[in-house]
């Protein structure tokens, strides 16, 4: 019985001990990535709709997106854009562009097309509390000549927006990480 009291004692007071431990760290919650699984940009312009989307429902999986774009550039036809980003695989499906924009001072979406196939300007009406765009809405011009290439569509997460040409749409100056990257081709007729 004698041991078994001094078992009793030798437990509590190593609870106790732990129990008054002064390592008082508080880990910082972990602010995980949203997953982005689609991206769509819509351009409106000279009677057309034109919907390009990159869906990747694999994420980094094996599978390359599927990209699909609806039709081709008219050449000096204006088109207003607006880009959406998606993440299918919740259920219900997430539609972040509303949080991107909540957070706008903490992204931007970037828009790389060469000068012969377009010339791409931030809306105006699109920009975070300080004024600087988040770039979810644009305007193109198509090139004056009928041509191929590409749009670069970025979604940067805490880019330093204040750098050289950054508010202009530059990328380079830019920072930050990269939530998402999709490269559309892209004709002018």
């Amino acid at each position: 019985m004698k041991n078994l009291k001094k078992a009793v004692a030798v437990v509590f007071l190593t609870l106790l001990n732990s129990a008054c431990n002064n390592d008082d760290t508080v880990n910082p919650p972990v602010n995980e990535e949203e997953v982005i699984t689609t991206v769509t940009t819509v351009l409106t312009g000279g009677g057309q709709v034109i919907t390009l989307t990159s869906r990747d429902l694999d994420g980094d999986g094996p599978n390359a997106p599927i990209q699909t774009v609806s039709g081709n550039l008219v050449a000096g036809t204006t088109y207003m854009g607006a880009t959406t980003f998606k993440n299918e695989l919740a259920n219900p499906v997430e539609d972040l562009t509303t949080e991107i924009e909540e957070e706008g001072a903490a992204h931007q979406v970037f828009y790389q097309i060469a000068p012969a196939v377009g010339a791409i300007t931030y809306a105006a009406n699109n920009v975070d509390v300080n004024g600087k765009p988040i770039g979810l809405r644009f305007s193109l011009v198509a090139g004056s000549a009928a041509t191929t290439g590409t749009l670069t569509i970025t979604l940067k997460h805490l880019p330093n927006k204040a750098a050289t040409g950054v508010a202009q749409g530059n990328i380079a100056n830019a920072g930050g990480a990269t939530d998402a990257m999709v490269v559309f081709p892209i004709a002018v007729n």
